[in-house]
């Protein structure tokens, strides 16, 4: 066995053990009899209202996507982009390795685009820094609206802007390209993340919660930076620990909390599952044939190789 085959079996340990003793730890603090009541309870069509709004979330990001795409000259329909990430968000799942739906789409658009890997690696990744950009936006707003955090509004307005220009320019200097699109692509992020804020007010609703829903979802936007963590599943399990513990330390109803992040995992997998149609038919892609997991990974393996030589 290569060096490069054992360290990817040693990543896919980790990942089961990291996900396994989260799942644990989080189902010894759940009373499942209330999860059960809580579910024979909870009002569907706030539940449906939660999954349109986050169907819409997504449509909102694979837009947001092309975007960086087009930056790089790279001119897909955004029907067929959209079709492209339902199959991304299915792997981020289900695709077994390191490689996530990510990494197969820049694979896929390389072999079938005749673009640089590369270049299609920097538009996915500053898809996902304006992700992040948006959610931290969106995290200071909520703060300024919880007292008990005892943070000076001014200081999480001050950290906001300044943050905001110092991003930008950033972009202006050192990525030009992607600066000439910021405004378009981040109001795109900031519908992402307020279409999931939506989502996330919903799933309360229908869990019958009446409290401050601020805590609740400052706990449910921080905690999706979890998923940055190596894991299976989409990160299952350790949202909900964080969760857990987030909800302890600021002292609010930990069940709720925890019932809020599985709500929204399931409808983020519902949502995933779109993605299977694909899989069965490839020529929707303008493929004959899907190249596996194993392909792909090779693949990279075979691009870091070179790169080192």
């Amino acid at each position: 066995m290569d060096s490069k085959k054992a360290w990817s079996i040693t990543k896919n340990i980790f990942k089961v053990i990291v996900t396994s003793g989260a799942l644990y730890w989080v189902s010894r603090k759940i009373d499942f009899v209330e999860l059960k009541t809580a579910l024979v309870d909870c009002n569907w069509w706030f539940l449906i209202l939660a999954l349109l709004s986050y169907i819409i979330s997504q449509a909102i990001a694979s837009s947001r996507l092309n975007s960086f795409f087009k930056t790089i000259h790279l001119i897909l329909s955004e029907r067929y982009n959209l079709r492209l990430y339902q199959l991304g968000l299915l792997y981020n799942f289900f695709l077994p390795g390191g490689i996530g739906g990510d990494g197969y789409k820049v694979y896929f658009l390389k072999k079938n685009h005749n673009i640089s890997g590369r270049k299609v690696l920097s538009a996915v990744f500053f898809d996902r820094l304006s992700g992040l950009w948006a959610l931290a936006i969106i995290i200071c707003a909520l703060v300024v609206f919880m007292p008990r955090l005892a943070i000076p509004h001014a200081a999480t307005i001050t950290t906001a802007v300044i943050g905001t220009i110092s991003y930008y320019s950033f972009l202006h200097v050192f990525f030009k390209p992607f600066a000439k699109r910021f405004f378009q692509t981040h109001i795109k992020a900031l519908l992402v993340q307020s279409f999931q804020t939506l989502c996330a007010i919903f799933i309360l609703y229908a869990l019958n919660f009446d409290g401050k829903f601020s805590p609740y979802l400052l706990i449910f936007l921080v905690s999706s930076l979890v998923a940055i963590i190596p894991s299976i599943g989409g990160g299952i399990g350790l949202r909900e620990l964080f969760a857990l513990e987030a909800a302890k330390y600021i002292q609010i109803e930990e069940h709720t909390a925890i019932l809020l992040s599985l709500f929204f995992y399931v409808i983020s997998l519902v949502t995933a599952t779109s993605g299977i149609y694909y899989i069965f038919r490839p020529q929707r892609l303008g493929a004959d044939k899907l190249p596996s997991a194993a392909e792909v990974e090779q693949e990279i393996d075979d691009d870091n190789t070179n790169e080192e030589i």
